[in-house]
């Protein structure tokens, strides 16, 4: 372990000895002159050696303070140089978003130069988990989450509500079974998601034919996939018909990758939630990254509405 004395002393000795006068270095540190003699007497003390001749008018450097007074100097700059950099990486660099991985495939990734053109000296790290991540322990600095927004002690916004509609590709609309009525799903297989610990909060396809008015359809048939986007590239592919969030498939549907065979939606109890502790949101880079996220999901559900 390094043996320093206390460092409002070091910071006295080396004001004054570089301004060489105790009045200048206490308007430099914004104390009084008193202060920093006493500060120095204390240093004196601590190493035992004389660091100032006190003269009627004037101070003067013994020669043991000026032999180390261009070190003790070069050692401050360094380390306001290292706590300025720890500020800047706060302030700017890398931005660490947790998200969920079918909103980081489907729905951000798309909208990021834009983001990154806006922001150019932030760097984006994308986390894509279902799980929460702990902000701390994971170094994460925003989170995207699916829930139901309930965050005690965290700043929380809603980037927008969801729903649940029936998805495929254009060429199974066109097919030997056309999509005509809910019934026609019979004829089809029906892609599943699997959503873990939010399965009982988000519809499903017995959800969804029970809205319809629709019975004697087997609902438990299909592939499962445990990603959202899995499901939704099966359904491009034209392998079914999935069940899946609008804002997952709303670039897909605009690139006619997809479409609606029916107008049936049910909308889920969870939305999408942007969150992170109050005091992250003093950084530049969150409130930067925050502000134009709910921006683009505005204008998303203006454009829809």
């Amino acid at each position: 372990m390094r043996k320093l004395p206390p460092l409002n002393s070091l910071r006295a000795f080396e004001s004054a000895a570089r301004l060489l006068s105790f009045s200048r270095a206490a308007e430099e540190l914004h104390v009084t002159p008193a202060a920093v003699s006493q500060q120095i007497r204390q240093l004196e003390e601590y190493l035992g050696i004389t660091l100032f001749h006190r003269l009627t008018r004037a101070i003067k450097p013994s020669e043991e303070a000026r032999a180390v007074l261009p070190l003790v100097t070069e050692g401050f700059d360094k380390l306001a140089e290292a706590v300025e950099r720890l500020v800047q990486d706060k302030e700017t660099g890398l931005l660490t978003v947790s998200t969920p991985p079918t909103f980081a495939a489907k729905w951000l990734l798309q909208r990021l130069p834009v983001f990154s053109e806006r922001h150019p000296d932030i760097d984006l790290r994308l986390d894509a988990s279902l799980v929460p991540r702990d902000f701390d322990r994971d170094g994460i600095d925003v989170s995207i989450r699916l829930s139901l927004g309930d965050y005690p002690g965290l700043h929380v916004s809603r980037v927008f509500d969801e729903e649940f509609s029936p998805v495929c590709s254009p060429g199974l609309m066109a097919g030997g079974n056309p999509l005509n009525h809910p019934e026609d799903l019979k004829h089809h297989r029906l892609l599943h998601v699997d959503w873990d610990h939010l399965k009982l909060l988000l519809p499903d396809w017995r959800m969804w034919f029970e809205a319809a008015g629709i019975s004697g359809i087997d609902v438990e048939h299909g592939p499962l996939f445990n990603f959202e986007s899995m499901a939704i590239e099966s359904a491009i592919n034209g392998n079914g018909v999935a069940l899946v969030s609008h804002h997952a498939v709303a670039g897909d549907l605009k690139a006619g990758r997809l479409v609606k065979p029916f107008e049936l939606a049910i909308p889920a109890k969870f939305s999408y939630w942007l969150v992170c502790p109050h005091e992250y949101l003093r950084r530049a880079k969150v409130r930067a990254f925050s502000d134009w996220l709910l921006e683009e999901a505005a204008q998303e559900t203006m454009l829809r509405s």
